[in-house]
């Protein structure tokens, strides 16, 4: 098989599969539809291993490949075409075994749901996009698989269609999505009219030509091009990858089940963001003002979300607020030009992260669709797998020593430290912090859910909705489908940053997808002092980052083993902070008063005057009134007398002979 060839169906098995899924999901029936997708991917993800198998070990350079050309048009190509590097092939592997791992576990999360089929066909539709997206050597394609991606998670997100919570998490995504979107495609724009084509190969080797270039956006302010092309990329990059102000969208995403939740933020759409601003890499790294802006949002959102996450009690909103805060210090990792560092990240950050959420996931199947942490507590006794393999994400997520979040995590830390880039001073304080309150955060979920006295009772005769904190059953470990797809995101969560730092982050692994000036290279001064895996753990014990994790470990201990009644005694003193922290500093309140209160306005008001006024009222119904009254005069002139008539015949004669002798 030729590996055009192979190319070509990592992505087509996922789309195939989820065509017969969807489409054929009465004949194939649930258990053909769930055979048939996992099938898809898991040989997607084998062929993509092989591909970087054979990157890794048999010498396979770049392949950038044609495969169709769809138009052309004054000399620019739109065509559909790979482009394979050690950036993209890393992401099509990632994508592919995170999205089996989901596969096979939505088997036992979804094993009554009415919307089976349907789900698995969604599921693989994503994986698909996603695959388009990576894969990409041109910007249409990676539009393409851009929009497919926020198209799909639209559905996802909105998949419980019958409950208006879900519908309007999906119509909040789409829209938030759509503010992005219109940033981005006006630097695809831009990026068609300053270089003339779309491809990247071309777009890059030129982009040097256009540095110094300016246009005037607002008279009297000249911006380089360079730097808009920048920043109205990262402005998508701001809405598919969550960060401040366009966030608001992914908690709400909490509203679709689980195994979506864990792939729309462990591997695929968030992580879009990430990927493509580090592919653009050639062109940002020519604009300091975009990367200073980079950073900068990044370092917000990873403090601001961090706090957000510490006073969430649904169990899945906390993790989908650790989330964004992971983005955020992906983001300023690409603001001080440490890509490798925020691939890197984003890499371990997939692995750990799907396991937060399907361990999440096997504690809601457990608790009978429960969520709120304030009824859970004691399930280490219970559910002894998903207990060791929370822990194992967790400490992952915080970064403790030998952990694979731990290598990516205080990589980023030492790469903004390492920084001059204005304001990276204001960014390593945010990422700093923010570790302890990782910390605090994911100690405070571990404990409220596995530890402690459990505060949920099991009444049989509750009914079909128990109230909260009344169980029908007692809970117990989920099944296989459920805890082995646990296991095998828990093995990668541990070992995968010590085996890979080296060549990723100071090995020059992704030198052949990502440039950074080496007036930039912020990495290459962090490796200066770096001594391998277990020389950097053991250095971390003399760091601030190690110290301020354990400074947020002791405090979550403290708090939730101990002393549980500090939690709400600091809550009293100290409402106004927490009532900011409970409502996400407001931002939604701010766009429902800024923007969506005075839309819904301006479209009443055109409801009202355009359409029931003038459309329906005047023109419509209006022209129809006309008619009717027209009609009610000349049926005066059906009256059935014969005089009548004739004295009409001869009217008409008369004015015929008139207008003749006027002639």
């Amino acid at each position: 098989m030729s590996l055009k060839t192979i190319l070509v169906l990592i992505p087509l098995l996922p789309l195939a599969a989820a065509v017969v899924a969807g489409l054929f999901r009465n004949q194939v029936g649930r258990a053909g539809a769930h055979w048939v997708t996992i099938l898809g991917v898991a040989v997607s993800f084998f062929l993509s291993a092989w591909v970087l198998y054979m990157q890794m070990f048999d010498n396979l350079g770049t392949q950038n490949l044609s495969i169709y050309t769809w138009m052309v048009s004054d000399g620019i190509r739109f065509e559909i075409g790979f482009l394979i590097d050690h950036l993209s092939v890393l992401m099509m592997t990632v994508v592919t075994f995170v999205s089996l791992m989901v596969h096979i576990y939505t088997i036992g999360y979804m094993a009554d749901d009415p919307g089976y089929q349907r789900f698995f066909s969604y599921i693989a539709l994503f994986t698909f996009s996603m695959l388009m997206l990576v894969m990409s050597n041109n910007f249409l394609q990676l539009f393409f698989g851009w929009e497919a991606v926020g198209l799909v998670s639209y559905l996802l997100i909105g998949f419980w269609f019958k409950r208006e919570s879900a519908i309007a998490a999906g119509l909040k995504a789409f829209l938030v999505n759509r503010v992005g979107d219109f940033g981005f495609l006006l630097g695809l724009a831009a990026v068609l009219y300053c270089f003339g084509s779309l491809d990247y190969a071309s777009v890059f080797a030129g982009a040097d030509s256009i540095v110094g270039e300016t246009v005037s956006i607002v008279p009297g302010f000249e911006w380089q091009w360079i730097t808009v092309i920048c920043i109205c990329l990262f402005i998508g990059a701001m809405g598919k990858s969550a960060q401040a102000p366009l966030h608001v969208w992914l908690p709400d995403s909490m509203e679709g089940p689980t195994p979506i939740s864990a792939l729309i933020h462990a591997a695929t759409m968030v992580t879009a963001g990430i990927f493509m601003v580090a592919r653009m890499s050639p062109l940002f790294e020519l604009s300091d003002a975009a990367l200073s802006f980079v950073m900068l949002i990044g370092a917000v959102t990873a403090l601001t979300m961090g706090l957000v996450g510490l006073v969430q009690n649904d169990i899945k909103r906390v993790i989908a607020y650790s989330t964004l805060s992971q983005l955020g210090y992906m983001t300023v990792a690409l603001g001080v030009s440490a890509y490798s560092a925020a691939i890197f990240h984003l890499m371990t950050h997939a692995f750990f992260k799907a396991l937060l959420f399907l361990g999440a996931g096997s504690v809601i199947i457990a608790l009978h669709h429960q969520q709120d942490m304030r009824y859970m507590g004691g399930l280490r006794k219970q559910m002894p797998v998903t207990w060791i393999t929370a822990w194992i994400g967790t400490l992952a997520l915080i970064g403790f020593p030998f952990m694979s979040g731990f290598y990516s995590k205080d990589g980023i830390i030492e790469a903004v430290h390492a920084s001059t880039r204005f304001g990276s001073d204001v960014a390593y304080w945010a990422v700093l912090i923010g570790v302890l309150i990782t910390s605090f955060y994911s100690f405070r979920l571990l404990y409220l859910t596995f530890h402690g006295q459990p505060r949920y009772s099991v009444d049989v005769g509750a009914g079909d909705h128990p109230p909260d904190g009344i169980l029908q059953h007692a809970p117990h470990e989920s099944p296989l489908v459920v805890t082995v797809p646990l296991i095998l995101l828990a093995i990668p969560s541990i070992i995968i940053g010590y085996m890979t730092i080296q060549p990723v982050l100071f090995g020059g692994w992704l030198s052949d997808a990502i440039l950074v000036l080496p007036q930039n290279d912020t990495l290459a001064v962090v490796g200066e002092h770096f001594t391998g895996p277990v020389g950097m753990a053991t250095h971390a014990l003399q760091t601030a980052p190690f110290w301020l994790m354990l400074t947020g470990f002791a405090l979550a201990t403290f708090i939730y083993q101990f002393r549980p009644t500090v939690a709400d005694q600091l809550q009293q003193r100290m409402p106004r902070l927490h009532r900011l922290l409970e409502n996400k500093f407001f931002i939604d309140e701010l766009y429902q008063k800024m923007f969506i209160s005075k839309t819904v306005n301006i479209g009443n008001f055109l409801w009202k005057k355009a359409d029931a006024g003038l459309i329906d009222g005047g023109l419509v119904n209006g022209s129809a009134r006309l008619v009717g009254n027209l009609a009610g005069r000349v049926r005066l002139w059906q009256s059935g007398y014969l005089f009548q008539y004739a004295f009409a015949m001869i009217v008409g004669l008369i004015g015929m002979i008139a207008i003749w002798v006027m002639w």
